[in-house]
């Protein structure tokens, strides 16, 4: 199996989880290639890790080329990599060189990924496939100041998500194809927000469960869905895991507890 995105907080949260499946695990990675190396080093299963630009279709290519020559298979892919650019920044001062990276970054490489994904199932006559892709609660309630990325989540969450369901099964009679949106999550890139305890208070007030999401918590509903014994008749589904986020204030502020993220 695919984990891309696999030396950040999700993506390598994903790994450990599947390794403690027993799964082979193709570790992904653009940026920090030497954090994909020290995990894999860690994991008690086989592994191989590839760097490779995702909004490259010739990386991709070379991503699941090396992927299969090492496991000749690959029944699941995880879609985790992506940005989110920290800077605030309202659409009528978005420049188009922003728009554009975020959106290659976050939806170009999610459907170059899935592609080669459903190409190798075509050639190989796979027998079992599923696809969990990572969207993000700005794809259901929009995130002023970061309209790329919740654009580009949109995107994945809703129309990409919906489509390969529709699609993977003409190739894998099985097939499913899944997403988890997470809300904000304790990683690297989250970090910055979550270092203002004001930031935190506004967060965990349109939440029930007054606490920023772990990556782990991520990491069981991914591998939940990606499993054909327990979630094999689950397909199309967004779930998302955000500790009861709504679109509305849920706590006032003096009941929260900033350091609990």
């Amino acid at each position: 199996m695919v984990v891309t995105g696999a030396s950040g907080g999700i993506g390598s949260a994903c790994a450990r989880a599947f390794a403690a499946e027993g799964a082979r695990l193709v570790l992904h990675a653009r940026t920090r290639p030497e954090a994909a190396q020290r995990l894999a080093a860690e994991l008690s299963v086989e592994t191989l890790v590839v760097a490779a630009d995702l909004r490259d279709e010739t990386e991709v290519g070379h991503l699941f080329e090396a992927s299969v020559g090492r496991f000749g298979t690959l029944d699941v892919l995880v879609a985790n990599a992506g940005i989110w650019p920290p800077e605030e920044v309202p659409v009528a001062r978005l420049s188009l060189e922003r728009w554009n990276d975020t959106i290659a970054s976050d939806l170009t490489s999610v459907f170059l990924c899935a592609r080669g994904f459903l190409a190798h199932l075509e050639a190989r006559r796979a027998e079992s496939a599923s696809i969990v892709m990572i969207g993000s609660t700005a794809a259901v309630f929009g995130e002023a100041g970061h309209a790329d990325y919740a654009a580009a989540k949109a995107a994945l969450t809703y129309g990409l998500t919906r489509t390969l369901k529709n699609e993977i099964v003409r190739i894998v009679p099985s097939g499913r194809v899944n997403t988890v949106c997470p809300g904000w999550t304790l990683t690297e890139m989250a970090r910055p927000g979550l270092n203002d305890p004001d930031t935190v208070v506004r967060v965990l007030q349109t939440r029930a469960l007054r606490r920023v999401g772990r990556p782990e918590d991520i990491a069981s509903a991914v591998t939940f869905l990606a499993s054909d014994r327990l979630a094999g008749h689950l397909t199309g589904q967004i779930l998302t895991v955000a500790g009861g986020m709504e679109g509305r204030l849920l706590h006032r502020p003096e009941e929260i507890d900033p350091t609990s993220a």
